[in-house]
């Protein structure tokens, strides 16, 4: 499929979606509350057979949390972004771990370096950080570590 075609079947499928021009893969902006849903479609429409997320990452803006998944069909090998502003001071969004099960490590990863809470998630807790380290979200702008003098 072409970005243009991608981009009327996703429009279907959620008519709320907003894109952003310009890049090489169709890049798509959903609401939080909105990404559950279309993430079950994309996975299971035969027609877009995005089988494969391979990567699952966070922004801090300061104002903001962006997450930002990136989608492939193995099939058909076209690629799409995902990405859904969070709230940054509680940010949440549902889990897909059970959809794509390389989303379960990438959303503790998150969790515990950005803090989004992924609703529903089967295992939530610190993946590579050390004991001691809960909440403290090294990844936002604004962590200050005094011990050893670290500060964003």
């Amino acid at each position: 499929m072409t970005n243009e075609e991608l981009k009327a079947k996703i429009t279907e499928l959620l008519p709320a979606a907003t894109f952003e021009e310009g890049g090489q893969w169709l890049t798509i902006n959903v609401e939080p509350k909105d990404w559950r849903l279309l993430a079950g479609q994309l996975r299971q429409d035969a027609s877009l057979f995005f089988d494969y997320l391979f990567c699952l990452t966070c922004i801090d803006w300061k104002t903001h949390l962006t997450m930002v998944y990136h989608l492939d069909s193995t099939k058909f090998r076209h690629n799409i972004v995902i990405k859904s502003k969070l709230i940054a001071g509680n940010p949440a969004i549902e889990t897909v771990s059970d959809i794509w099960k390389t989303a379960n490590f990438h959303e503790r990863e998150v969790y515990e370096m950005f803090g989004v809470n992924f609703l529903d998630h089967p295992d939530l807790r610190l993946l590579i950080l050390p004991d001691g380290w809960e909440g403290k979200k090294p990844m936002l702008k604004d962590f200050e570590d005094p011990i050893n003098m670290i500060k964003l």
